[in-house]
């Protein structure tokens, strides 16, 4: 699933602190982008955690609501290193799409060694009506006499 996360600045009046905004949207459908979290903090508290390192920052960015995998907050912290550090910049979107966290898989080639299906299925020998029949040959039609007293007769 790709996700972007945006970061505001929110310069306030004097007597106000100023705010980050940090709004989480998320592709549900192929081309349907829907906002699932939004987030206020401290500007200057989370700009402080950013400069101690990753560490403070993780800390400082996670709450109940908003709870990024340690993958994504590496993601955060390395691509919003410029936002924090230039206060002209207002805002910046971090993109992830998780399949970036899948481990990375070896291409599959099927080997001339490999047994196919096919080779299977005709090393087994022929498969006759005559030997279906054989197989098959009682009658399965389920036969009642006035002695079976079972529940299964009512």
């Amino acid at each position: 699933m790709r996700t972007k996360i945006r970061f505001d600045r929110n310069v306030q009046t004097e007597d106000q602190a100023d705010e980050l905004i940090v709004l989480e949207s998320s592709e549900v459908d192929p081309g349907v982008v829907m906002n699932m979290q939004e987030e206020t903090y401290d500007l200057a508290f989370i700009t402080a955690a950013h400069k101690k390192g990753f560490h403070s920052f993780q800390s400082a960015l996670r709450r109940r609501g908003f709870f990024p995998a340690h993958e994504i907050m590496e993601k955060l912290f390395q691509e919003t290193k410029d936002f924090f550090q230039d206060e002209s910049q207002k805002s910046i979107v971090v993109e992830y799409n998780d399949v970036e966290s899948l481990p990375d898989e070896d291409e599959f080639l099927l080997d001339d060694t490999d047994v196919e299906l096919d080779e299977l299925l005709d090393e087994d020998g022929d498969t006759k009506e005559d030997e279906i029949k054989e197989i098959d040959s009682e009658d399965d039609t389920p036969r009642f006499t006035p002695e079976d007293t079972s529940e299964h007769e009512n």
